[in-house]
């Protein structure tokens, strides 16, 4: 068994001008979380520091990035899901916390509960010394131009999700065969005010037992709950089949049964990972044995020592 880590920077469609800065960004939040890994940290650890790159980073949709409601506002889910125990947190509706998934660990840490929502998740931050910014400073020129642009009448729904990058997301593997996974999310182009996806919901945006293993997914969020994917997919991997081969049942199921389009990183305790999605995209990175791979098409799969430069 070899650690590693995986990164998915939401499934969809990239445009040009915007794809070297997403294969950069989730490179380097792949290089974050193997780095503790390296440093001995657990599979948990590993998964909130990626995905805290990914939130930081605004070519992604999540933290600063991510899409805006109906109104022109940021409301952000995230979850992370232990597997040692099966411990998770998750937190849905935030609107002026820098990093949800760090929120969403809290709510695992220092919590009885498993998600804590809007308000009540934002006075809990208060409480625990969270930081709150400005929700303008989530807000990029690029967000607020499609959300603009979608709100004409008229507008084309084809048109609107072009550059749609959907939810971030990371599962590791420790060297202790531990696995997490952690996802968070701006959520839906000009979504309904107070509309929660999948993410925050444990077996559908992210699912971690040591026993079989751990998904991060993303795409459509509806389509991700009716079918609870990232659990469908591990009870594929339950059944035998590999994480590659589990990633694409579960994957055709949900575009057959809703027709939903869809990306997850999958890894089993054993260290073996897979990156599979249906959209037209996805960004991923993944590091583990000195080597880093990554990819932005279908079939395509780059690497390069984790010893040269980005």
């Amino acid at each position: 068994m070899f650690p590693v880590v995986v990164v998915q920077g939401g499934a969809g469609h990239i445009p040009k001008e915007r794809s070297e800065n997403s294969r950069a960004g989730v490179c380097s939040a792949a290089r974050a979380g193997y780095a503790v890994l390296r440093r001995g940290g657990s599979s948990m650890d590993a998964v909130v520091e990626a995905v805290s790159q990914l939130e930081n980073n605004p070519f992604f949709n999540a933290g600063c990035g991510s899409v805006l409601n109906i109104r022109g506002e940021v409301e952000m889910d995230a979850i992370v899901m232990d597997g040692k125990r099966l411990d998770s947190g998750a937190v849905s509706a935030v609107r002026n916390i820098a990093n949800p998934i760090q929120l969403a660990r809290l709510v695992m840490d220092k919590t009885s509960h498993t998600c804590l929502t809007a308000e009540g998740a934002n006075r809990f931050a208060r409480s625990m010394g969270v930081s709150e910014v400005p929700p303008e400073s989530l807000i990029t020129d690029y967000s607020r131009m499609r959300w603009k642009e979608n709100l004409a009448p008229g507008a084309n729904p084809v048109d609107s999700q072009m550059g749609k990058m959907g939810t971030v997301g990371a599962v590791a593997v420790d060297a202790e065969g531990n696995v997490a996974c952690a996802t968070s999310t701006g959520g839906m182009l000009n979504k309904m005010e107070g509309r929660v996806g999948d993410t925050p919901c444990i077996g559908s945006g992210g699912f971690a037992d040591n026993q079989v293993g751990a998904v991060s997914t993303t795409g459509h969020g509806e389509s991700i709950v009716k079918v609870t994917l990232a659990r469908l997919i591990l009870f594929h991997v339950e059944q035998g089949q590999s994480v590659e081969a589990a990633s694409d049942l579960g994957l055709a199921y949900m575009k057959s049964r809703v027709g939903g389009l869809g990306g997850v990183v999958t890894v089993d305790p054993q260290g073996h990972w897979a990156t599979r999605f249906s959209t037209r995209q996805m960004a991923w990175a993944a590091a583990q044995k000195d080597t880093l791979h990554y990819g932005l098409y279908t079939g395509e799969h780059l690497t390069q020592s984790l010893g040269d430069p980005l």
